[in-house]
């Protein structure tokens, strides 16, 4: 039985991030156990679900059955109405989260991981003052199993971080309230990702529709933390949204969740513990996204586990540092600078934003990028453009 054995690892979440460093582990003679508290694996779905094609690549060769549209544009709509599509270098993918997430946990259990859901895992177990396991209840049954390393693959919310002593703690200004429903009954363009970015829509975030198909969509609302206590909650705000933009659609699904828009945690290991993912604030501060960056923490965090575990060597924080230094000096590094292109962005009016729009639609049409709209977001503050420079090129 799979709760009482001992492991070498145990992955606590089954995202992207959680099944690709599972997958690794076990394909290297590791025993892995990966925890879902879900009952299935990727549903409900909590993620706008847009990937680029040569990130996902990165980790898999995409699967027809993963993907629900291709995307080639971006498309903005200022407060005013007034809009701009800007194409992409190279496509991206909405994906059906259901069935990828699902796939990956398979692909990690075919490499020999153990895979079990409705396994809600609510603290650690520890020997000696040390981390040595979880505890947790699986279909009303209690458990606890030990093992040499714990993983927390458990989302913005990570207990496993808290339960560690990792201070995971975030501000309001740098998590949205994100509400979204996946609607279908509508006119949409399969191929365009649109975001309404406008402070009185959705302060401090965007409204974004993410197409599934010819006539249904993902469609969702982030505001600030802060603009939540006082303000329209985002349920309702979104919920207005849709009612004036598309009054007979129908609703098939409902995510609600924190979107962290920070930058990456300062602690992402401890004695016997590493985080990964969302849990460690591997996502885009600009646009919440966190699929392909939470699947390359999960890379760097397997080499790093499987070379201290296969050496027999203990997995204190002192030896699994260097996942953390491997991190913060490559993606840390870009997403440090997403980050300050954010706080720029997060300072504008309306009326800038309607101006920005107005702007770079005056440019011809090869002209125009998602570089030239965020160099546009920062006349004031120079330094930035090497920040913009860096992080959209290619774009």
């Amino acid at each position: 039985m799979w709760n009482t054995k001992r492991y070498d690892i145990i992955v606590v979440g089954a995202g992207p991030a959680g099944s690709t460093f599972a997958r690794i582990a076990a394909s290297k003679g590791l025993s892995v156990l990966l925890l879902e508290r879900k009952t299935r694996i990727g549903v409900p779905v909590r993620c706008g679900e847009g990937v680029i094609d040569s990130g996902l690549r990165l980790f898999y060769e995409p699967c027809p059955e993963w993907i629900a549209t291709t995307i080639d544009k971006f498309c903005f709509i200022a407060p005013n109405g007034s809009s701009i599509a800007v194409k992409l270098q190279e496509k991206g993918y909405i994906l059906n989260r259901n069935v990828f997430d699902s796939d990956l946990a398979k692909f990690a259990e075919k490499e020999g991981a153990t895979v079990v859901t409705n396994a809600n895992v609510n603290s650690l177990l520890f020997e000696n003052d040390k981390v040595a396991g979880v505890k947790g209840i699986c279909n009303n049954e209690p458990f606890e199993i030990t093992s040499k390393l714990v993983i927390g693959a458990d989302g913005v919310e990570s207990r496993i971080g808290r339960f560690a002593g990792i201070n995971t703690k975030i501000n309001l200004n740098n998590i949205d309230s994100g509400y979204q429903k996946t609607i279908s009954g509508i006119d949409v363009d399969r191929n365009v990702c649109s975001f309404y970015i406008s402070n009185e829509l959705a302060p401090g975030g965007y409204i974004w529709i993410f197409p599934k198909g010819n006539d249904s969509a993902n469609i969702g609302i982030g505001i600030s933390g802060k603009a939540h206590i006082n303000g329209k909650s985002a349920k309702t705000r979104l919920d207005e949204f849709l009612d004036l933009k598309y009054p007979k659609h129908k609703v098939e699904s409902i995510s609600v969740g924190g979107i962290p828009l920070s930058k990456p945690i300062k602690q992402m290991v401890t004695d016997s513990v590493m985080l990964i993912g969302d849990a460690a604030r591997t996502v885009n501060p600009l646009s919440g996204g966190g699929i392909i960056l939470g699947m390359k923490s999960a890379v760097k965090a397997a080499d790093v586990a499987v070379k201290i575990l296969i050496s027999d060597k203990e997995p204190t924080k002192i030896n699994l540092i260097d996942y953390q230094k491997q991190w913060m000096n490559s993606e840390g590094k870009q997403i440090n600078r997403i980050y300050r292109i954010k706080t720029a962005v997060d300072k504008l009016t309306d009326k800038d934003l309607n101006n920005i729009i107005e702007r770079v639609n005056k440019l011809p049409v090869e002209k125009r990028s998602l570089a030239r709209i965020f160099r546009a977001c920062i006349p004031q503050k120079p330094s930035l453009l090497f920040d913009v420079a860096k992080v959209f090129v290619g774009y």
